[in-house]
């Protein structure tokens, strides 16, 4: 398994080189920079803007910034925030353990409720449950998460049941220990619960049609006409087999959880990677775009790679060489 893990991150690297470099060449065709806009300011002298362009490397040809960059990340560098004028290591420390908290909160209960109704709607299938939950679902994948965070949002302002924005409340210096976790979390729970309202539709509707195909099996059918209980049947035999796929798009959730979460924080006011990456695109701050672009390209090399290990873990009858 060690031996599988090294190899399939030494396939990474060209991926990831290759991913940079186009992006980076890709923001650097857009018209103008950072700097342009300050041309329009008067008490900006040409010389002064050519004087920051020349200490932020951007007067070099593409291909040697790049490489310039690359060997800045190869020192744990990211560069330096042209709108911050902080390094952009400081700066996404904490947005992004906000969007990391956000994100494993949603996937966790997300997951915790749609694979069991999944499960459950399989088995009642063609009864009033199962015709319940599917009408649900399909409201839920209907809605796009940015109109369930606005409703949210409303909902929550008209009736102060959560607080919107923010991690913390107005009294949280006086708060310490067990207090202030449960105001994070407090503060946590309406953008959580925005895109986990956004995600369990079509993640529930995707395991019932697993659980329901595998059901249909001839192993499951055999096991049945032996006298196994319905329990064991379910979730000895079937279970196993219907949760190999899911285990797969587990991996690509883990993969998206900076884009998925970008929306849902703007419109909730969350301090996480979401708002930093669209200030950063909209302003051409350069190193903080490439930034969040290398973050979200190791978060899909990693959730790939956790998903072939437990695919691996899951189901015996893979095996990796």
């Amino acid at each position: 398994m060690r031996k599988y893990i090294f190899s399939r991150l030494l396939q990474f690297i060209p991926l990831l080189l290759g991913m940079t470099f186009i992006s980076f060449v890709i923001i650097q065709m857009a018209p103008g920079d950072y700097f342009t806009q300050m041309q329009m300011n008067p008490e900006v002298s040409p010389q002064t803007i050519e004087l920051l362009r020349q200490n932020f490397g951007l007067d070099r040809p593409v291909i040697i910034q790049y490489f310039y960059w690359l060997k800045n990340i190869l020192h744990l560098n990211l560069g330096e925030s042209f709108s911050y004028h902080i390094p952009v290591s400081f700066l996404i420390k904490q947005k992004l353990k906000n969007t990391l908290a956000l994100s494993l909160f949603s996937i966790f209960l997300t997951w915790l409720i749609a694979i069991p109704l999944g499960v459950f709607a399989a088995i009642r299938q063609g009864r009033w449950q199962e015709r319940f939950l599917s009408f649900l679902a399909y409201i839920g994948i209907s809605l796009p998460s940015f109109l369930i965070a606005m409703l949210m949002v409303f909902f929550a302002a008209r009736t102060a049941s959560l607080p919107v924005g923010g991690t913390t409340s107005a009294f949280y210096i006086g708060i310490t220990g067990w207090g202030r976790f449960v105001d994070y979390l407090k503060h946590l729970l309406l953008p959580g619960l925005a895109l986990t309202l956004a995600g369990i539709g079509g993640l529930y509707r995707l395991m019932k049609n697993n659980f329901l195909e595998v059901l249909g099996a001839p192993y499951v059918v055999t096991a049945h006409s032996k006298g196994l209980s319905p329990a064991r049947v379910y979730f000895r035999h079937a279970m196993r087999n219907a949760i190999n796929p899911m285990i797969t798009i587990f991996g690509y959730t883990l993969s998206s959880v900076l884009s998925g979460a970008a929306l849902v924080e703007i419109i909730t006011n969350w301090p996480g990677m979401g708002r930093l990456m669209l200030e950063a695109v909209l302003s051409q701050d350069l190193y903080l775009v490439m930034a969040s672009l290398l973050i979200g390209g190791l978060l899909l090399i990693l959730g790939n790679l956790v998903a072939d290990i437990l695919i691996a873990l899951a189901d015996p009858r893979v095996r990796l060489r």
